[in-house]
């Protein structure tokens, strides 16, 4: 807890005044709330904010169809063709991985599936799937849809429990588990930064654990990227997937990406679910004349369809924030605006909540998740968005918070709690 922290007014606004990522804000669209004023947007982690140079991305790939057509693949600021590759560079600074180890594309699920088709290799008794209990249930189901689409038992998923009475999971009991059934288990599969809790998992830890137990080991990416520092890479993770419409910014069902460790992308013969834009680009268009599935090194050989240019426009409007901005310098932010909403909420400056989310800031991106003691948080929800503050429930009584520090202001917090104030009066 930081201890420079104050529950004034003035206090608040003194750090918006000398913050350097102050312009971001500027570069959003902020919806208006009954007053006319901005809503406090604290939703970032279910749907992120939309930039404003989002509409004039797609309104120019609009404008290069009309005048275009076709020949916009080739001709025009950002042609069609290689639209997917130009993302490729500021995507891998955010992950930590070589330009060549990632690709926007699909959604979080469908990549999941083309990895697992590819990475998943159950073997004698190495056939388990190693999942958090409470996974984010797209996750469970694509992992429990395709065991049974190989006609393996239910029983090949291994689950890691927080312990009883407790919300997280802990690096050692995953550790523990892989000490004892590793022999048994092929893909180890865990969400980076938890959807409900805010947890960030201590990832080159397990990523370091899993490669000794010899398993394959894949993160979801949905709550990470963009929201905390990443090295993939480095840290020998195999593969990792992710949206684009949380912290990314990038629209409603955005184009997700994906990542895969270079030593993977070399093997072409990996089984793979294939797709045309996954050949060689120079031997892409030679149609019926090349039969054979020819798949380009790296990343880019998973790809199955075109990129879809409309969609993916926004993505690069977002994209832009963040490399003007730096990730480094967001977290610094990130860690003091949300410190600033623990003590606001849970610390000195109010106890009217009960933290879910790790205390360590560096246990933790800009969620968190607090639990409404006594039951209610449902309407309170419902009460602070009357007010203009926007978040969201989660069953059982939990409001999930997350102060994005590329627009939301420390007097915004302040206000937010400000209103729990009123709403739940101390004691």
């Amino acid at each position: 807890m930081r201890a420079d922290y104050s529950a004034d007014e003035t206090w608040a606004l003194a750090q918006d005044a000398g913050d350097p990522l102050g312009w971001c804000r500027e570069a959003f669209e902020l919806p208006p709330g009954n007053s006319g004023e901005p809503l406090v947007y604290l939703c970032g982690n279910s749907l992120g904010l939309m930039p404003k140079a989002a509409a004039a991305r797609v309104r120019a790939e609009l404008d290069a169809w009309g005048r275009l057509g076709v020949e916009a693949h080739f001709e025009g600021q950002l042609p069609w063709y290689s639209y997917g590759t130009s993302l490729q560079e500021p995507l891998a600074r955010l992950v930590g991985a070589a330009p060549h180890e990632v690709v926007a594309m699909n959604s979080l699920t469908v990549n999941l599936h083309l990895m697992l088709v590819s990475l998943y290799r159950p073997e004698g008794i190495r056939r388990k799937i190693l999942l958090e209990e409470a996974a984010f249930p797209s996750d469970a189901y694509a992992v429990a849809s395709h065991l049974a689409a190989r006609g393996l038992p239910a029983d090949s998923v291994l689950l890691a429990r927080p312990r009883p009475g407790e919300a997280l999971l802990r690096a050692e009991d995953v550790e523990a588990l892989l000490a004892r059934h590793g022999e048994e288990i092929a893909l180890v599969w865990l969400g980076a930064v938890h959807y409900y809790t805010g947890q960030l998992l201590e990832l080159e830890r397990l990523a370091d654990a899993a490669r000794r137990a010899g398993c394959v080991v894949g993160f979801d990416l949905a709550h990470a990227v963009g929201n905390v520092p990443l090295r993939l890479h480095d840290w020998n993770v195999d593969f990792a997937v992710w949206c684009s419409y949380k912290y990314l910014n990038a629209g409603p069902g955005a184009v997700g990406g994906c990542y895969v460790h270079e030593r993977h992308g070399r093997n072409l013969s990996l089984p793979r679910f294939a797709g045309w834009w996954g050949n060689d680009p120079d031997t892409r268009f030679r149609m019926q004349s090349n039969p054979e599935f020819e798949p380009v090194p790296g990343m880019a050989g998973w790809q199955v369809s075109n990129p879809p240019i409309l969609a993916m426009a926004p993505l690069v409007a977002a994209l832009e924030l963040f490399e003007r901005a730096g990730l480094a310098e967001l977290r610094r932010k990130s860690e003091r605006l949300t410190g600033y909403l623990e003590f606001l909420t849970t610390g000195k400056g109010g106890s009217r909540l009960e933290l879910l989310t790790p205390r360590d800031p560096a246990a933790r991106g800009c969620q968190l998740s607090l639990l409404r003691k006594g039951g209610g948080a449902e309407r309170l929800v419902g009460a602070l968005r009357t007010r203009g503050f926007v978040t969201d429930y989660r069953e059982p009584n939990v409001i999930r918070a997350a102060p994005v520090p590329l627009y939301n202001t420390f007097h915004e917090v302040w206000r937010f709690g400000a209103a729990l104030a009123e709403l739940l009066p101390a004691g």
